[in-house]
């Protein structure tokens, strides 16, 4: 995770949710009031957002201390403690739903994926995560992805090539869009293209595309596909993969499996944050 960039995601988060000041703590409360903010699991899950914690107490007031239990990618039991926060009962209140609403969303992505990785069973296939992300979280979101077990697909259009098929559609076809790149792009980048038949996957390979992945196709259907790819060629499957069914679809020995409801569909893990004058 980039601490710059994460600083600067909490500040301007920070600055919608307090904008000139919190009324209400600063009028309870003065500087001088120290207390102590405890975080608590309150449901089971795997815990991610150590860095949100410690950043966002840190803009508000470097004075603040942070006692982690719990690090980013363990499993948390209901009632767990997670962290404590010891400082200015005003600069605690302040960042209290900023810092929560965070690191509920990232640990409830951290929690599903670790729900799909223990799902292949021990396959090799890994788990991987998709550009299905909330804008402006995508740092935080694929990195809970990882917090819990899974991998990372391109942050990006900008660091990996995936030929989709309406890329397909406007080019005039896999063979056609697939040369264009190679003609403009180096050897460092590498090509993936989206297939949903037999004719794509052969059309993929005979381009030479370094990744193939068979979209929303069945289990069944990946198995009688991918004897079509040689050695060497990556293999992902996508489309229409749940919780329930992506062991089946690990069984078809494919390199990866991307699911977009890691990011897209995770539900928040509840934590709460307690003040303990």
């Amino acid at each position: 995770m980039n601490d710059l960039k994460l600083k600067a995601m909490l500040e301007a988060f920070f600055d919608e949710d307090i904008g000139i000041g919190d009324l209400t703590s600063e009028t309870i409360f003065s500087d001088q009031d120290i207390g102590y903010g405890v975080f608590v699991a309150k449901n089971d899950g795997v815990f991610s957002g150590n860095n949100v914690i410690k950043q966002g107490f840190k803009l508000l007031n470097d004075q603040i201390s942070i006692e982690f239990n719990v690090l980013d990618g363990s499993a948390v039991k209901k009632g767990d403690t997670i962290a404590t926060a010891k400082g200015p009962v005003i600069d605690l209140l302040k960042g209290e739903r900023v810092i929560l609403n965070l690191i509920q969303r990232m640990s409830g992505i951290a929690t599903i994926t670790n729900s799909a990785v223990k799902n292949l069973q021990g396959n090799h296939t890994k788990i991987c995560d998709t550009r299905k992300t909330t804008p402006g979280l995508r740092m935080l979101e694929k990195y809970a992805v990882t917090c819990g077990g899974g991998f990372n697909h391109r942050f990006g259009l900008y660091d990996a090539v995936m030929i989709k098929d309406n890329h397909i559609a406007a080019a005039g076809g896999i063979e056609n869009a697939v040369k264009k790149v190679r003609e403009q792009l180096g050897h460092t980048v590498k090509i993936e293209v989206e297939t949903e038949s037999r004719e794509d996957v052969l059309a993929a390979v005979e381009a030479r595309a370094d990744i193939i992945m068979f979209d929303n196709r069945s289990p069944e259907e990946i198995i009688e596909l991918k004897k079509l790819v040689p050695e060497g060629i990556i293999t992902e499957a996508s489309g229409g993969i749940t919780i329930e069914n992506v062991s089946s679809y690990a069984k078809t020995e494919v390199d990866y499996i991307s699911l977009g409801f890691l990011t897209h569909s995770a539900k928040a893990l509840d934590i709460s944050f307690n003040i303990e004058a």
